[in-house]
């Protein structure tokens, strides 16, 4: 467990270095926007592509992306039951549907490389090759469908995919491993002094974006489907890789990725396809909070399977 705590507590700090960053106003928020555009285009691709060519799979992985898979399609599902919850708006639901269905790439990253080093980064990398897709296809959907004023331009979400720099690092980082391509020394280093600024930049913006202020909107509908999602998605990942045969570290990484709060992206996303904008607000502060509480949970069943 003091391993554990020693990877996440630092986690929690910078996060929560970001958001005082911009209470204190010695950051503005535009330079978090522009921070989180680099991030998006040049670092986190530079991290997965040298995360994953660098990395050597057996068949365990691809189990690990099934489990996964299987736990967003279900959870997302399972959110479609808020239409009996009293007085449930349309784009509520597809809000929630959302909020099950993301995951915070960053924590996942850090959590991966400090506890399991680069094996476990490489495994995450490959996590975030699978689940990002099914995320962006199934919240498109679903706060689309739930809209009560659609937008203008109807969202295409596979064509939106084929436009994300993290889908080309991921299956730019798959070939070279599946090929046993190496990279050059010198590539290999401008791609790890980029990687090392994407976790520490993107966990400082993941805090300075979250809206404390939306806690005190906050109520029962939050922190009931925010325990669906913290809760939720770790335990029917557990079932499924158990069915499946999923054991040992591609187990335990599956449960850290399952574990993290939705994405703050996906603010954004339910403003543009017309979801519930404060909903998604309180989804990403309460989830990023209480995940420091859940995150350890999840840390003892692995540790209880022993899967670390």
């Amino acid at each position: 467990m003091s391993a554990f705590l020693t990877a996440l507590v630092p986690v929690i700090l910078i996060v929560a270095l970001g958001q005082f960053l911009v209470r204190r106003g010695l950051v503005p928020p535009e330079a978090f926007r522009a921070l989180d555009r680099l991030s998006f285009l040049v670092l986190l691709p530079a991290l997965i592509i040298r995360a994953l060519a660098n990395a050597e799979f057996d068949g365990a992985p691809w189990l690990m992306l099934g489990a996964l898979i299987a736990a967003q399609v279900l959870v997302g599902a399972f959110g479609l039951t808020a239409h009996f919850w009293p007085g449930m708006t349309r784009p509520a639901i597809g809000t929630i549907v959302q909020s099950n269905v993301r995951w915070n790439t960053i924590i996942g990253l850090s959590l991966g490389g400090l506890l399991f080093g680069d094996e476990g980064l490489a495994l995450v990398s490959l996590a975030a090759a699978a689940m990002i897709p099914v995320a962006n296809v199934i919240s498109v959907y679903a706060l689309v469908s739930h809209a009560e004023r659609p937008p203008g331009e109807r969202p295409r979400p596979l064509l939106s995919l084929t436009r994300n720099p993290l889908i080309y690092a991921c299956l730019i980082g798959i070939a070279l491993a599946s090929f046993d391509v190496r990279l050059p020394v010198i590539a290999d280093e401008s791609l790890k002094m980029l990687a090392n600024a994407a976790i520490a930049l993107g966990l400082l913006s993941a805090g300075a974006g979250v809206d404390l202020g939306a806690l005190k909107r906050a109520g029962l509908k939050t922190f009931t489907w925010s325990a669906v999602r913290l809760l939720g998605l770790p335990a029917i990942t557990l079932v499924v890789g158990f069915a499946i045969g999923l054991s040992g570290l591609p187990l335990a990484i599956a449960l850290i990725c399952a574990a993290t709060p939705t994405a703050p992206n996906s603010y954004v996303l339910a403003r543009e396809l017309g979801g519930d904008t404060t909903l998604a607000a309180n989804f990403i502060a309460a989830q990023t909070l209480l995940a420091a509480l859940t995150l350890p949970l999840t840390w003892l069943v692995i540790l209880w399977l022993g899967a670390a």
